[in-house]
Protein backbone atom coordinates (compact mmCIF):
# COMPACT_ATOMS: atom_id res chain seq x y z
CA UNK A 1 0.00 0.00 0.00
CA UNK A 2 3.06 2.56 0.66
CA UNK A 3 4.12 2.02 -2.74
CA UNK A 4 1.07 2.69 -4.23
CA UNK A 5 0.74 6.00 -2.07
CA UNK A 6 4.31 6.74 -3.91
CA UNK A 7 3.11 6.25 -6.75
CA UNK A 8 0.01 8.04 -6.40
CA UNK A 9 2.09 10.94 -4.56
CA UNK A 10 4.42 11.76 -7.28
CA UNK A 11 1.65 11.34 -9.94
CA UNK A 12 -0.48 13.91 -7.87
CA UNK A 13 2.89 16.28 -8.49
CA UNK A 14 2.95 15.87 -12.08
CA UNK A 15 -0.76 16.91 -12.77
CA UNK A 16 -0.24 19.93 -10.28
CA UNK A 17 2.71 20.87 -12.33
CA UNK A 18 0.57 20.82 -15.21
CA UNK A 19 -2.26 22.48 -13.90
CA UNK A 20 0.80 25.52 -12.62
CA UNK A 21 1.92 25.31 -16.47
CA UNK A 22 -1.46 26.53 -17.71
CA UNK A 23 -0.90 29.18 -15.21
CA UNK A 24 2.67 29.88 -16.96
CA UNK A 25 0.53 31.08 -20.60
CA UNK A 26 -0.37 34.25 -19.43
CA UNK A 27 3.58 34.66 -19.46
CA UNK A 28 4.94 32.54 -21.97
CA UNK A 29 3.96 32.91 -26.06
CA UNK A 30 3.20 29.94 -28.38
CA UNK A 31 5.71 30.86 -30.63
CA UNK A 32 8.35 30.53 -27.76
CA UNK A 33 6.88 27.03 -26.35
CA UNK A 34 3.46 25.98 -28.40
CA UNK A 35 2.98 22.83 -26.05
CA UNK A 36 2.14 24.74 -23.29
CA UNK A 37 -0.91 26.23 -24.72
CA UNK A 38 -2.10 22.80 -25.47
CA UNK A 39 -2.20 22.13 -21.27
CA UNK A 40 -5.07 24.58 -21.46
CA UNK A 41 -6.99 22.30 -23.45
CA UNK A 42 -6.69 19.55 -21.15
CA UNK A 43 -7.07 21.80 -17.91
CA UNK A 44 -10.80 20.25 -17.22
CA UNK A 45 -9.24 16.71 -17.21
CA UNK A 46 -6.68 17.81 -14.85
CA UNK A 47 -8.42 19.57 -11.84
CA UNK A 48 -11.16 17.01 -12.02
CA UNK A 49 -7.47 14.34 -11.40
CA UNK A 50 -7.06 16.68 -9.18
CA UNK A 51 -9.90 16.85 -6.83
CA UNK A 52 -10.14 13.18 -7.39
CA UNK A 53 -6.48 12.77 -5.52
CA UNK A 54 -7.35 15.72 -2.84
CA UNK A 55 -10.43 13.64 -1.79
CA UNK A 56 -8.55 10.40 -1.79
CA UNK A 57 -5.78 12.08 0.25
CA UNK A 58 -8.75 13.74 3.22
CA UNK A 59 -10.12 10.24 3.18
CA UNK A 60 -6.93 8.44 3.87
CA UNK A 61 -6.30 11.08 6.65
CA UNK A 62 -2.67 11.48 5.20
CA UNK A 63 -0.93 15.11 5.90
CA UNK A 64 0.01 16.21 2.53
CA UNK A 65 -3.72 16.86 1.91
CA UNK A 66 -3.16 19.93 3.86
CA UNK A 67 -0.22 20.19 1.15
CA UNK A 68 -2.30 19.74 -1.73
CA UNK A 69 -5.26 21.45 -0.42
CA UNK A 70 -3.33 25.08 0.02
CA UNK A 71 -1.98 24.28 -3.37
CA UNK A 72 -5.79 24.27 -5.02
CA UNK A 73 -6.37 27.67 -3.83
CA UNK A 74 -4.18 28.78 -7.20
CA UNK A 75 -6.64 27.47 -8.99
CA UNK A 76 -9.86 28.85 -7.74
CA UNK A 77 -10.34 31.80 -10.49
CA UNK A 78 -8.85 29.21 -13.14
CA UNK A 79 -11.13 26.32 -12.57
CA UNK A 80 -13.86 29.72 -12.28
CA UNK A 81 -13.62 30.59 -15.76
CA UNK A 82 -14.86 27.05 -16.72
CA UNK A 83 -17.74 26.71 -14.42
CA UNK A 84 -18.96 29.33 -11.86
CA UNK A 85 -21.64 30.00 -9.49
CA UNK A 86 -22.37 33.71 -8.92
CA UNK A 87 -25.46 35.20 -6.82
CA UNK A 88 -27.97 36.84 -9.38
CA UNK A 89 -28.02 40.77 -9.58
CA UNK A 90 -30.87 42.43 -8.57
CA UNK A 91 -30.07 45.62 -11.00
CA UNK A 92 -32.09 46.02 -13.81
CA UNK A 93 -30.18 45.54 -17.03
CA UNK A 94 -30.65 47.98 -19.90
CA UNK A 95 -28.47 46.21 -22.30
CA UNK A 96 -28.60 42.74 -23.93
CA UNK A 97 -25.87 41.05 -25.69
CA UNK A 98 -25.83 37.89 -28.06
CA UNK A 99 -22.48 36.78 -29.71
CA UNK A 100 -22.66 33.64 -31.46
CA UNK A 101 -20.83 31.50 -34.05
CA UNK A 102 -23.67 30.50 -36.75
CA UNK A 103 -21.78 27.38 -38.61
CA UNK A 104 -22.62 29.14 -41.79
CA UNK A 105 -26.00 28.56 -41.40
CA UNK A 106 -25.92 24.58 -41.87
CA UNK A 107 -27.87 23.70 -38.83
CA UNK A 108 -30.73 25.72 -40.32
CA UNK A 109 -30.68 29.50 -41.17
CA UNK A 110 -34.34 29.87 -40.60
CA UNK A 111 -33.43 28.41 -37.22
CA UNK A 112 -31.10 31.20 -36.53
CA UNK A 113 -32.78 34.10 -37.74
CA UNK A 114 -35.70 32.89 -35.63
CA UNK A 115 -33.92 32.54 -32.33
CA UNK A 116 -31.85 35.64 -32.58
CA UNK A 117 -35.47 37.54 -33.44
CA UNK A 118 -36.97 36.55 -30.21
CA UNK A 119 -34.00 37.21 -27.91
CA UNK A 120 -35.04 40.62 -28.49
CA UNK A 121 -31.20 41.68 -27.95
CA UNK A 122 -29.84 45.16 -28.07
CA UNK A 123 -26.59 43.73 -29.76
CA UNK A 124 -26.02 41.06 -32.05
CA UNK A 125 -22.67 39.45 -33.21
CA UNK A 126 -22.24 36.99 -35.36
CA UNK A 127 -19.64 34.63 -36.74
CA UNK A 128 -19.40 32.62 -39.71
CA UNK A 129 -22.86 33.95 -40.49
CA UNK A 130 -23.97 35.57 -43.63
CA UNK A 131 -27.83 36.20 -42.87
CA UNK A 132 -30.39 35.81 -45.95
CA UNK A 133 -32.00 38.40 -43.73
CA UNK A 134 -31.38 40.85 -41.41
CA UNK A 135 -32.67 41.10 -38.01
CA UNK A 136 -35.89 43.52 -37.73
CA UNK A 137 -35.24 46.79 -36.34
CA UNK A 138 -31.75 46.70 -36.60
CA UNK A 139 -28.40 48.57 -38.00
CA UNK A 140 -25.99 46.31 -39.41
CA UNK A 141 -21.61 46.14 -40.03
CA UNK A 142 -20.68 43.23 -42.14
CA UNK A 143 -17.57 42.24 -43.49
CA UNK A 144 -17.23 39.01 -45.76
CA UNK A 145 -14.47 36.27 -45.11
CA UNK A 146 -15.46 34.74 -42.95
CA UNK A 147 -18.43 36.60 -42.37
CA UNK A 148 -18.73 38.97 -39.09
CA UNK A 149 -21.20 41.08 -38.35
CA UNK A 150 -22.51 43.61 -35.82
CA UNK A 151 -26.48 44.16 -35.35
CA UNK A 152 -27.62 46.68 -33.33
CA UNK A 153 -30.97 48.49 -32.45
CA UNK A 154 -28.90 51.73 -31.46
CA UNK A 155 -27.16 54.04 -33.96
CA UNK A 156 -23.57 52.72 -35.00
CA UNK A 157 -21.67 56.11 -35.06
CA UNK A 158 -18.36 54.21 -36.77
CA UNK A 159 -17.65 51.46 -38.02
CA UNK A 160 -14.58 49.47 -38.99
CA UNK A 161 -12.29 46.48 -39.78
CA UNK A 162 -9.33 45.52 -37.22
CA UNK A 163 -6.16 44.80 -39.56
CA UNK A 164 -4.65 41.37 -38.52
CA UNK A 165 -2.47 39.13 -41.15
CA UNK A 166 -5.31 35.79 -40.44
CA UNK A 167 -6.10 34.36 -43.23
CA UNK A 168 -8.96 33.12 -41.90
CA UNK A 169 -9.89 35.11 -38.88
CA UNK A 170 -10.88 38.39 -38.75
CA UNK A 171 -11.83 41.30 -36.48
CA UNK A 172 -14.26 44.44 -36.65
CA UNK A 173 -15.36 47.28 -34.30
CA UNK A 174 -18.67 49.52 -34.18
CA UNK A 175 -19.21 52.97 -31.81
CA UNK A 176 -22.66 52.25 -30.49
CA UNK A 177 -24.38 54.86 -28.82
CA UNK A 178 -26.31 53.01 -26.16
CA UNK A 179 -28.34 54.75 -23.70
CA UNK A 180 -26.68 57.89 -24.20
CA UNK A 181 -23.07 56.41 -23.84
CA UNK A 182 -20.64 55.45 -26.65
CA UNK A 183 -19.67 52.15 -26.57
CA UNK A 184 -17.33 50.04 -28.86
CA UNK A 185 -18.40 46.86 -29.53
CA UNK A 186 -15.74 44.63 -30.91
CA UNK A 187 -16.43 41.05 -32.88
CA UNK A 188 -13.83 38.75 -33.16
CA UNK A 189 -13.27 35.47 -35.43
CA UNK A 190 -9.83 33.73 -34.23
CA UNK A 191 -8.19 32.07 -36.73
CA UNK A 192 -9.99 28.49 -36.86
CA UNK A 193 -8.09 25.08 -36.52
CA UNK A 194 -10.36 23.13 -38.48
CA UNK A 195 -10.35 20.17 -36.52
CA UNK A 196 -13.67 17.39 -37.75
CA UNK A 197 -14.94 14.71 -35.27
CA UNK A 198 -13.73 12.64 -37.47
CA UNK A 199 -9.99 13.69 -36.34
CA UNK A 200 -10.66 13.59 -32.58
CA UNK A 201 -12.70 10.40 -32.34
CA UNK A 202 -10.67 7.63 -31.07
CA UNK A 203 -10.35 3.98 -32.91
CA UNK A 204 -9.40 0.62 -31.93
CA UNK A 205 -6.29 1.13 -34.10
CA UNK A 206 -3.31 2.31 -32.24
CA UNK A 207 -1.57 2.86 -35.36
CA UNK A 208 -4.68 5.22 -36.67
CA UNK A 209 -4.62 6.60 -33.04
CA UNK A 210 -1.04 7.78 -33.49
CA UNK A 211 -1.40 9.26 -37.23
CA UNK A 212 -4.24 10.88 -35.68
CA UNK A 213 -2.65 12.49 -32.68
CA UNK A 214 0.09 13.80 -34.51
CA UNK A 215 -2.15 15.51 -37.59
CA UNK A 216 -4.24 17.06 -34.12
CA UNK A 217 -1.20 18.47 -33.44
CA UNK A 218 0.27 20.18 -36.48
CA UNK A 219 -3.04 22.02 -36.28
CA UNK A 220 -3.42 23.38 -33.42
CA UNK A 221 0.44 24.15 -32.09
CA UNK A 222 1.15 26.64 -35.91
CA UNK A 223 -2.86 27.81 -35.26
CA UNK A 224 -1.67 28.95 -31.95
CA UNK A 225 1.35 31.32 -33.43
CA UNK A 226 -1.15 32.29 -35.93
CA UNK A 227 -3.40 33.54 -33.19
CA UNK A 228 -0.16 35.09 -31.09
CA UNK A 229 0.67 37.78 -34.56
CA UNK A 230 -3.35 38.20 -34.54
CA UNK A 231 -3.37 39.25 -30.96
CA UNK A 232 -0.68 41.97 -31.58
CA UNK A 233 -2.70 44.78 -33.47
CA UNK A 234 -6.35 43.34 -31.79
CA UNK A 235 -4.58 44.30 -28.74
CA UNK A 236 -2.83 47.52 -29.68
CA UNK A 237 -6.34 48.73 -30.70
CA UNK A 238 -8.50 47.30 -27.54
CA UNK A 239 -5.91 49.37 -25.58
CA UNK A 240 -6.54 52.80 -27.51
CA UNK A 241 -10.08 52.76 -27.78
CA UNK A 242 -11.55 56.27 -26.21
CA UNK A 243 -14.72 54.10 -24.86
CA UNK A 244 -15.62 51.56 -22.77
CA UNK A 245 -15.63 48.04 -24.76
CA UNK A 246 -17.81 45.25 -24.95
CA UNK A 247 -15.00 42.94 -26.89
CA UNK A 248 -17.03 39.29 -28.07
CA UNK A 249 -16.80 36.30 -30.43
CA UNK A 250 -15.08 33.24 -30.90
CA UNK A 251 -12.30 33.29 -29.62
CA UNK A 252 -10.90 29.63 -30.98
CA UNK A 253 -9.36 29.44 -27.29
CA UNK A 254 -9.76 28.31 -23.84
CA UNK A 255 -9.72 30.24 -20.75
CA UNK A 256 -5.86 30.38 -19.30
CA UNK A 257 -4.68 29.78 -22.52
CA UNK A 258 -2.34 32.34 -23.92
CA UNK A 259 -4.59 34.25 -25.82
CA UNK A 260 -7.53 34.15 -23.53
CA UNK A 261 -4.86 35.58 -21.33
CA UNK A 262 -3.56 38.86 -23.56
CA UNK A 263 -6.64 39.28 -24.94
CA UNK A 264 -8.81 39.72 -21.47
CA UNK A 265 -6.10 42.07 -19.92
CA UNK A 266 -7.52 45.52 -18.73
CA UNK A 267 -11.31 43.57 -19.12
CA UNK A 268 -13.25 41.94 -17.07
CA UNK A 269 -14.30 38.43 -17.61
CA UNK A 270 -18.43 38.62 -17.77
CA UNK A 271 -18.85 35.08 -16.97
CA UNK A 272 -15.89 35.08 -14.40
CA UNK A 273 -17.94 37.83 -13.11
CA UNK A 274 -21.89 36.98 -13.36
CA UNK A 275 -21.85 33.56 -14.30
CA UNK A 276 -23.20 30.82 -13.44
CA UNK A 277 -23.06 26.60 -14.33
CA UNK A 278 -20.60 25.66 -17.52
CA UNK A 279 -19.17 28.18 -19.50
CA UNK A 280 -18.76 25.48 -22.21
CA UNK A 281 -20.01 26.96 -25.50
CA UNK A 282 -18.71 24.48 -28.17
CA UNK A 283 -20.69 21.00 -28.40
CA UNK A 284 -19.40 19.22 -31.43
CA UNK A 285 -16.66 17.43 -29.80
CA UNK A 286 -18.57 16.00 -26.41
CA UNK A 287 -16.14 17.52 -24.42
CA UNK A 288 -15.68 20.57 -22.62
CA UNK A 289 -14.44 23.54 -24.82
CA UNK A 290 -15.74 26.93 -23.82
CA UNK A 291 -14.35 28.84 -26.82
CA UNK A 292 -16.62 31.76 -26.63
CA UNK A 293 -15.95 34.78 -24.79
CA UNK A 294 -17.87 38.00 -23.69
CA UNK A 295 -15.20 40.49 -21.64
CA UNK A 296 -16.00 44.14 -21.12
CA UNK A 297 -14.40 47.13 -19.72
CA UNK A 298 -14.72 47.70 -15.90
CA UNK A 299 -17.43 50.67 -16.38
CA UNK A 300 -19.92 48.17 -17.82
CA UNK A 301 -21.65 46.46 -15.30
CA UNK A 302 -22.00 42.72 -16.23
CA UNK A 303 -25.72 41.93 -14.49
CA UNK A 304 -26.25 37.89 -16.13
CA UNK A 305 -24.19 35.60 -18.58
CA UNK A 306 -25.71 32.67 -19.93
CA UNK A 307 -24.94 30.47 -22.39
CA UNK A 308 -27.96 28.98 -24.09
CA UNK A 309 -28.37 25.06 -24.43
CA UNK A 310 -31.89 24.96 -25.32
CA UNK A 311 -31.05 25.34 -28.84
CA UNK A 312 -28.81 23.27 -31.18
CA UNK A 313 -29.15 26.02 -34.22
CA UNK A 314 -24.98 25.47 -34.63
CA UNK A 315 -22.29 23.65 -33.49
CA UNK A 316 -21.87 26.77 -31.05
CA UNK A 317 -24.17 27.52 -28.08
CA UNK A 318 -25.60 30.85 -27.79
CA UNK A 319 -23.93 32.97 -25.26
CA UNK A 320 -26.14 35.80 -23.67
CA UNK A 321 -24.68 38.45 -21.94
CA UNK A 322 -27.08 41.76 -19.88
CA UNK A 323 -24.94 44.69 -18.82
CA UNK A 324 -25.99 47.99 -17.14
CA UNK A 325 -25.14 50.78 -18.48
CA UNK A 326 -25.18 53.89 -16.19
Amino acid sequence: MGIIRLILTAFHFIVIALLFGTIMNAYVPPKVFGFLNLLSLGFPILIVLHIILLIFWIISWRKRAIVFLLVSLFFITPTRRWVNFTPAKKETPNLKVISLNAKSGKFGDANIYQFLNEQHADVVLTQEYKSAEDLKGFKYFERSFPVVKIQSRFPIVESGIVETDAKNGRCIYADIMVNGKMIRFVNVYMEPFYLQNTMIKPSGNLTLNEEKAKNILHKLIPTFRKHQSQIVPIKRFLDSSPYPIIFAGDFNSVPNSYEYYKLSEGLQDTFLKVGKGSGTSFHDFKFPIKIDHIFASESIEPISYNVDRSVRISDHFPVIAEFLIK
